[in-house]
């Protein structure tokens, strides 16, 4: 399926944003669109990596699996993220659908041709990746607190950041990307702990469930303090 930019949710946050329409529309030319189910491989561990993909909605999460075969969650990719390890000849990790997705996708030889042509575009994608490490060091550092409530707190704040449209606040209300099996494997407690946690800090009146997954921040700066932000 082609690419539509003008109809595409995060036109103006993705790295192309910084190209003109005339521009983006011929980078659009050579990419195409995906639909993921939950569940769905887009990049699998040891094939080789020569496409790379702009996330437009939903959530996807970047892994990698032990010899043991127990599964590690490094790093989320929220929408206007871009993955693909294109300069490297097989990808490291297992990039995989967490929810309903969707996904531009461009072969890794026209996003380098693209770069040689705009170096606005190379700035931008530097930019990402800077900022993907620092969400990946700060989902380690979560790793490496002793305290529970501070790990999960932190969690959730962080995918209020990741889904929020500014930079400096979090968003209001939104939906957590992951299982409570999954936030539970990326901080390294069990279930039950995630669960109770969670349980405390809605009693707390510092968060609010809607549904299944939705979260609402009641008092985002008492969540900001127990995560130690």
């Amino acid at each position: 399926m082609s690419v539509a930019c003008a109809t595409c949710p995060v036109r103006d946050r993705a790295a192309c944003a910084v190209l003109s329409g005339e521009e983006r529309d011929q980078l659009a030319r050579s990419g195409r669109h995906r639909v993921l189910e939950p569940g769905e491989v887009l990049f699998r561990a040891g094939e080789q990596a020569d496409t790379c993909a702009t996330l437009t909605s939903g959530a996807l999460k970047v892994t990698a699996t032990d010899a043991d075969g127990n599964e590690r969650i490094l790093a989320l990719v929220h929408p206007a993220g871009f993955v693909g390890e294109f300069f490297q000849p097989f990808d490291d990790h297992e990039v995989v659908a967490l929810a309903p997705s969707q996904v531009c996708i461009f072969a890794g030889s026209d996003i380098e041709s693209a770069m040689a042509a705009h170096p606005a575009l190379a700035r931008a994608l530097l930019r990402r990746a800077q900022e993907d490490l620092h969400a990946s060091r700060t989902l380690l550092a979560l790793t490496g607190k002793s305290d529970a409530q501070s790990q999960v707190a932190g969690l959730i704040l962080g995918f209020a950041q990741a889904a929020s449209d500014s930079p400096c606040h979090p968003a209001h209300q939104f939906d957590l990307p992951l299982s409570r099996a999954d936030c539970a494997n990326m901080l390294g407690l069990t279930i039950e702990t995630v669960s109770r946690k969670i349980t405390a800090l809605e009693k707390s009146g510092i968060i609010a469930r809607n549904g299944k997954r939705g979260i609402e921040l009641v008092d985002p700066a008492r969540l900001s303090a127990i995560a130690g932000s």
